[in-house]
Parts: structure tokens; C-alpha cells; sequence
């Protein structure tokens, strides 16, 4: 695995690949890579011949307290665990490199309306950070595809709209959640929770199951649905933040004709803020 800091040696290394006619995948992290990342890696192997992983903790999508300086950086221990993956790239720029003229000047994209509600609304701003850091690794990159987690369906379902907003030839592709054997989804964030939150933070996952059951057992009523699982996370410890039932294309109320639903939740646990989904389909 060969890893590389700075875009001309990235060009270098992809040029190749392209002139021997080699797809590329691209598999965007923040780094503490765990099982899901590696699940990524994974998905991403089928889709193309060489995958490239970036570990670049993006300062724009941080808002003011949140936990940019304590977020886990741990570089040694990912190198291994991706070069066992068999990784090909390993992408490891730093600010300069991706905000030549800093993240105060810095050229932005935005996606409207997906990016106004839930996590839009506990994180403003976040996602024009997502959006904007995406767009340049795929200037950076130029993947064939790239790989993202549907543990954060609304950030997926965002790069899917700017993608196609901005005829990008990416494809865009969403891989399944990964879980603890309790139902936690896998998270960098985790490691905030005490041995006493851990052992709570799956009734996140536990609410939004039993909201699915009640929807096939035929249960409309979303705003009922929504508010008794709120209540019951915070009986159980969490300040939930949401619990909201959706159109899973595109995040809108969901009508009675809609057969695809997804059902998002975020809510906060000690020092961690946890997220998570669960996909209906009738």
C-alpha cells in the first residue's frame, strides 16, 4: 500500500492506473478506521481494481464546540489495518491540500433542501462542510466510484444529490450499516461512551426497530410513532435529538402511497452524539 500526502504524487499513482485502464473506488474517512470502514473497503473492492482510502479530518464540517481537537486520530493503527485490507492507496493530505487558500476562503458547495432538517438542523452547516470536502477529493481522485456508509443516510443521500446536481461521473454507492453483536452501529464516536452509556446506547438502534414492526403491522400514525420513541429514549438516558420517519429517496413526509421508508434517529449519550437508521420496504 503506497500512502501518499500530496495531490501530484496522488495524480502520479492515479494516471497510471488509468492508463493501464483501471477502475478506481474512492473511500472518503475521517480516519480510526473500524469494521465498517473495512466493510467499505471491502464493497468497494467489487466495484473497481484499485481502491484508494483518504484519512483527512475535515475542520468544515465541525461546528463551534463540537469535537474537532478530540476526535480519535489514530494514523499508525489505520495504516495497518488498511494495509492488511489491501488497500492500494492510502491518501493522507493535510489542510493545505485540500483548502489551498485556507477553510475561511475556501470555495464551498451546498446542497439545498436535503441538507435543511434533521441533522441540518443540531449541526448547521455541517453538511456544506461534507459536501465541500467531497467535492474536492473527487477533484483530487477522479473515482470511478466511491463508497460511503448508509449509517449516515442523510449525508449519502446529500453527496447522491450533488453528484447528480453537478453531472459528476462518480457513482455513488451506500454500503450497509455494521453493528455490534447488541445493535449499536459501529461508530469512531463510540469511544466517548462510559462502560454505563455503552451499555444503553443500543436502545437507539432497539427504538427504531420497534417503530419498523409497528409500520408493518400496519401502524401510520408517524407522529405518534415518533414522539412515544423519543419518550422512551429519554427514560432511558439519551437526549434524543429526533426520531422521524421519512420518504427514503429523498426525506420527504411520507405519504400513504410510499412503499420505501426509512426511519432516522439521532440523540445524544454523554459526550457522544450517536446516529442511526433503519430502511421499511413494503
Amino acid at each position: 500500500m503506497e500512502i501518499v500526502s500530496t495531490a501530484d504524487v496522488l495524480r502520479e499513482d492515479l494516471s497510471e492506473w488509468r492508463r493501464a485502464g483501471e477502475h478506481i473506488a474512492l473511500v472518503p474517512t475521517m480516519g480510526n478506521i473500524h469494521d465498517g470502514h473495512l466493510s467499505l473497503v471491502r464493497l468497494a473492492r467489487k466495484h473497481a481494481e484499485r481502491v484508494v482510502v483518504s484519512i483527512f479530518v475535515n475542520p468544515t464540517q465541525f461546528g463551534e464546540g463540537e469535537d474537532i481537537d478530540s476526535y480519535p486520530r489514530t494514523i499508525e493503527r489505520d495504516t495497518r489495518s488498511l494495509k492488511r485490507a489491501k488497500v492500494d492507496l492510502l491518501f493522507v493530505p493535510d489542510v493545505a491540500t485540500i483548502y489551498p487558500f485556507g477553510t475561511d476562503n475556501a470555495t464551498s458547495v451546498t446542497v439545498p433542501v436535503l441538507t435543511d432538517d434533521l441533522c441540518g438542523t443540531f449541526r448547521p452547516g455541517h453538511f456544506a462542510g461534507v459536501t465541500t470536502v467531497v467535492s474536492r477529493l473527487f477533484g483530487l481522485v477522479q473515482p470511478d466510484v466511491a463508497v460511503f456508509g448508509q449509517k449516515d443516510y442523510q449525508q449519502q443521500l446529500v453527496i447522491r444529490r450533488m453528484a447528480e446536481d453537478l453531472s459528476l461521473p462518480t457513482k455513488i454507492i451506500a454500503g450497509p450499516t455494521v453493528r455490534e453483536e447488541d445493535g449499536l452501529a459501529k461508530s469512531s464516536r463510540n469511544q466517548y461512551l462510559s462502560d454505563v452509556e455503552r451499555a444503553i446506547a443500543p436502545r437507539l438502534y432497539a427504538a427504531i426497530v420497534e417503530i419498523g414492526a409497528r409500520i408493518d403491522d400496519g401502524n401510520t400514525d408517524y407522529a405518534v410513532l415518533e414522539a412515544d420513541a423519543m419518550e422512551k429514549l429519554r427514560l432511558a438516558g439519551f437526549d434524543p435529538e429526533y426520531v422521524s420517519v421519512r420518504r427514503a429517496s429523498d426525506l420527504g413526509a411520507p405519504e400513504s402511497s410510499d412503499d420505501d421508508l426509512v426511519v432516522l434517529a439521532a440523540a445524544r449519550l454523554g459526550a457522544a452524539r450517536l446516529i442511526d437508521n433503519l430502511l421499511i420496504r413494503s
